[in-house]
């Protein structure tokens, strides 16, 4: 990686208001001068992102029409060529210099994703330090931690902010774009890394302020939210731990329209492509991150 890399930020936006341009602001005004900020505007209808190409600056705007939030995110890092890439939601708070620890980590070869730690913009207390995995239902769960120390390795990166070195992404083939609109997004990518033989930390230098919301403005459905736990498995899981997931699912209303779904997509091919290059298997991983299920 250069030693002065260049940064490309891409943002995902869907009637987010007010809290993109803040989002975009912040962003423009805390970046190093080599930086570009791509912002994907997929589908909104409130008319936030309209200013955008009135904007001067160092701030792209990209259209979208429903892509959902893989697709979105593989368009804006395709269509620009930053040596970083960081993904980052259109509702955050960003601290001066936040990229610093981030590229400092990310100089190491074997480093795939980093974030910083996660607070919450309400003026809670609360201080997210990645995720895990709490059950084969594959529902997440935030992990605590101090905020001082040495750089931690952690199952799950939130995606509201993780950046990684295009030459990984590429590496990794990007977000998977079989996973429908939104929902098990961040976890299948951190999974996927980890099996490639990379590792994800999550820097304690910097925090991160996030809106968290009681709803997404991407209008998911049930079959599609499960089709995504379920695709993770089936993509990444041992026979034993997928029957597992699909014992733990197969209860909930939509479960056949999931399977279904799972049915007419590349899950299968998709699965024997990636054990093909992984170097780690998911005993690995559960024994790593003291999973019991």
């Amino acid at each position: 990686m250069p030693s002065s890399p260049r940064i490309t930020v891409v943002v995902v936006t869907r009637n987010e208001g007010a809290q993109l341009r803040r989002t975009v602001d912040n962003l423009d005004a805390t970046l190093n001068s080599n930086s570009n900020i791509v912002v994907v505007d997929d589908g909104s209808m409130d008319g936030s992102a309209d200013y955008l190409p009135r904007r001067r600056g160092r701030v792209r705007l990209l259209r979208g029409n429903s892509l959902g939030v893989t697709r979105a995110r593989n368009l804006g890092a395709r269509a620009t060529r930053g040596d970083v890439l960081v993904f980052a939601d259109a509702h955050l708070e960003l601290p001066s210099d936040w990229w610093r620890p981030l590229i400092e980590l990310l100089k190491r070869s074997e480093v795939g994703a980093v974030a910083p730690v996660i607070t919450d913009t309400a003026g809670t207390r609360f201080s997210g330090h990645g995720l895990t995995f709490r059950g084969p239902a594959m529902e997440v769960e935030w992990l605590k931690g101090s905020r001082t120390g040495e750089p931690v390795e952690r199952p799950i990166l939130p995606g509201c902010c993780l950046a990684m070195r295009r030459s990984v992404f590429l590496d990794a083939g990007g977000w998977d774009e079989g996973l429908l609109h939104r929902g098990n997004v961040d976890n299948e990518l951190s999974i996927r890394l980890w099996l490639l033989g990379y590792k994800l930390l999550v820097t304690r230098d910097v925090a991160v302020g996030h809106l968290f919301r009681a709803r997404s403005p991407y209008r998911t459905g049930w079959p599609e939210y499960l089709h995504n736990r379920l695709r993770l498995a089936f993509v990444h899981l041992n026979a034993e731990r997928l029957a597992r997931v699909v014992s733990a699912l197969r209860e909930e209303f939509f479960f056949g329209e999931a399977m279904l779904l799972i049915a007419q997509g590349n899950s299968a091919a998709r699965r024997q492509h990636l054990f093909g290059r992984r170097v780690r298997d998911d005993d690995w991983f559960f024994s790593r991150f003291d999973l019991k299920w």
